[in-house]
Order: C-alpha cells, then sequence, then structure tokens
C-alpha cells in the first residue's frame, strides 16, 4: 500500500494538515505514527483506513478486508457487547463464532452480556479492538489502542500485534505511550508540520519535549483508585511517601 504526495485539510481554505505524505506501507510490518497532540496523527490514519479521502494526491493498493478502531470506540449504543459484535460479525458476512477467540483473548468474555454504555473506557477500546480484528483484516488501524487498558492487556498487545503482523497484515498504530519500544518489526514515523517523516526508536522516545510534572490533590480514600487509573493511561506516578 502507498501514500503519493498525500495531502488534506478539513475546509476549502482551511490550513493545511497534512501536506506532501509520500509513504511504502508494507504487509507484515508494524507501522507506527507519533506526533504531538493535533498534529494530524488520526487524520493520517483515516486516510489510511479509507474512512476520509486525501485532497491532494492518491492512495494505492490498500487491502479489500480492513479493519479499523477509532482512539475512542462510541459506546453510547443500545446494544450489549455480544449483540454488538454478533451483528458486526453478520455485517461481515461471518459467524459470530469468529468474534470468540478475540473476546478471550482480550478477557471480555465475562462482559458479553454487559450493555455499552456501562463499559468502562479500557472495556470500551477492548470492544473496539475486537471488532477490528476478528475479520482478520489485511489492513489493520488502531487509533491510540493503548489509551484506557488494564496492566495486563497493555502488556500483551504488542505480542498480539507482531502475530497479527506475522500472518501477512500490515499493522498501522499510533501510539503516544511507548509501548512497542520492545518490538523490532516497526516502521516508526513522526507526524509534525503538516508532513510525515521516518523517525528513530530514540526520536519517537524524546517526544515533543521536556515532562511536566503535575501535582494532583484528591481524597486519601481515592487515592489508589485515581494512581492506577494514571498508570493505565500510560502516565508516570509517583507517590509520596
Amino acid at each position: 500500500m502507498r501514500l503519493n504526495d498525500v495531502a488534506f485539510r478539513y475546509a476549502r481554505r482551511g490550513p493545511w494538515i497534512l501536506r506532501d505524505v509520500t509513504l511504502e506501507l508494507e504487509p507484515r510490518r508494524i507501522i507506527e505514527f507519533s506526533g504531538a497532540n493535533g498534529a494530524g496523527k488520526s487524520t493520517l490514519l483515516r486516510i489510511v483506513a479509507g474512512i476520509m479521502r486525501p485532497r491532494r494526491g492518491a492512495v494505492g493498493g490498500r487491502p479489500v478486508r480492513v479493519g479499523y478502531a477509532p482512539e475512542r470506540f462510541p459506546a453510547d449504543q443500545p446494544f450489549t457487547i455480544a449483540a454488538y459484535l454478533g451483528f458486526m460479525a453478520r455485517m461481515r458476512g461471518l459467524s459470530e463464532t469468529a468474534i470468540r477467540p478475540w473476546t478471550e483473548r482480550l478477557a471480555l468474555t465475562p462482559l458479553l452480556d454487559v450493555p455499552l454504555p456501562e463499559l468502562s473506557k479500557g472495556s470500551a477500546q477492548k470492544v473496539g479492538l475486537v471488532q477490528a480484528l476478528f475479520p482478520r483484516p489485511e489492513l489493520l488501524v488502531l487509533d491510540e489502542p493503548f489509551a484506557g487498558l488494564d496492566t495486563e492487556t497493555r502488556a500483551d498487545l504488542p505480542g498480539l500485534l507482531s502475530e497479527v503482523a506475522a500472518d501477512g497484515t500490515t499493522v498501522v498504530v499510533s501510539d503516544h505511550q511507548r509501548c512497542l519500544d520492545d518490538l523490532d518489526e516497526v516502521d516508526r514515523f513522526r507526524v509534525a508540520d503538516n508532513t510525515v517523516r521516518r523517525s528513530t526508536r530514540d526520536e519517537q522516545a524524546a517526544g515533543d519535549g521536556e515532562p511536566v510534572v503535575l501535582e494532583v490533590v484528591v481524597a486519601a480514600d481515592e487515592a489508589d483508585a485515581v494512581t492506577a487509573k494514571l498508570r493505565a493511561d500510560g502516565y508516570d506516578v509517583r507517590r509520596p511517601r
């Protein structure tokens, strides 16, 4: 799959979000996009997935089977997990049993009868991952898939993505939590200044500037829960003794 001189802006006379983006996205590889908030990562992923068309340039060679999970799964829907995923399976022409290996892998099976609006952010994120994974796509596009996940799932997901890529899928991921740092089969790119350039693991780790230390005051009986949530979202939390 290839992006040729792709450019995008939301309004006809609006500012360019992306310009002159030319990339080759290879099968059996994980392509990681990093960059500051608002740099255009989500826009780029939607173009890669075929959800949006570029204003200029072209996208060629996109596979037929595409799986996509947005940064925030839209959980305000009147379905249980089982009903939603079953409907998605039928839409894909697959048996509802196709979802089972993925709900088990992502520890969603005990929650299948829970309505979507009652899910935590992490569980809703898992539903989004399952609906992207179960059709066994040739192109898998995930926007910040690690955000909100529990510690165990977040640790397991890089290995899962490696397995999917090894089966021949092109995996495209945006990730600001650096959960893919230990993988070798990753092509790393930085989205900045309205374009995309290849970067190294060290450049990805350097990020967009020095860390900022915030002081958060919570009630004593909420401290453990807040600490766990922040750590699940990828933040370094240091509690005073």
